[in-house]
């Protein structure tokens, strides 16, 4: 009866092992971890943007609206439980990447607005804010492209044969990533118009 058992374990293990079972782990420990570098920096960009508003403030207190869409986009990123069940709902997911998104887009405003205050732009603080804010830009670039290629190997792996019935039978599901924030101006074919050569 133990032997029975055993050889049951072993052809189990096997049968796991050459279905996918344990790809789907690796790839969906490497999502976890590729997350938890996008929520990092993400996090890193939301520290830096009181300080930001702040010392803007200091010179352009009058673009109040733009200082106000800040404040208020990173508020509402703050909001948002970012959990690591949240790569698991496709709706939360894309709730995060909105939020995400309109804070990245009131940045870029606030960032255009300092063109005009040339004494800002001189400013030690603004300048070293401006420098992290844009090394966390290109941080966040990377962490995302990471956990795209890490959702991409999972979902591969959850809807190929024979591993796709391991995944049903384990409750592995496909997971969602990021699309591109413009993705409605991307899709839209880029107007074309050529002038009338000037006469000569």
């Amino acid at each position: 009866m133990r032997q029975l058992a055993i050889i049951a374990t072993l052809l189990l293990t096997t049968l796991l092992g050459g279905c996918g079972y344990n790809t789907l782990q690796q790839n969906d420990e490497s999502i976890k971890a590729a997350w938890a570098e996008v929520l990092n920096q993400y996090q890193r960009r939301a520290d830096l943007v009181p300080n930001l508003v702040k010392v803007v403030e200091g010179y352009a207190a009058h673009e109040r609206s733009i200082l106000v869409q800040v404040t208020e986009a990173r508020a509402k990123v703050g909001t948002i439980q970012a959990t690591p069940e949240l790569i698991n709902d496709e709706q939360a997911f894309a709730k995060f990447q909105q939020a995400q998104g309109q804070l990245t887009s009131a940045l870029s405003r606030l960032i255009a607005v300092v063109e005009n205050y040339p004494q800002l732009k001189a400013d030690t603080q603004f300048l070293a804010l401006q420098t992290q804010l844009e090394g966390t830009e290109n941080r966040i670039t990377v962490a995302r492209n990471r956990y795209i290629k890490s959702v991409e190997g999972y979902n591969v792996t959850v809807r190929s044969f024979p591993s796709n019935l391991t995944a049903m039978l384990f409750g592995f599901k496909v997971k969602p990533t990021f699309a591109p924030e413009n993705e409605k101006e991307i899709s839209k074919a880029p107007k074309v118009e050529f002038g009338t050569a000037p006469a000569r």
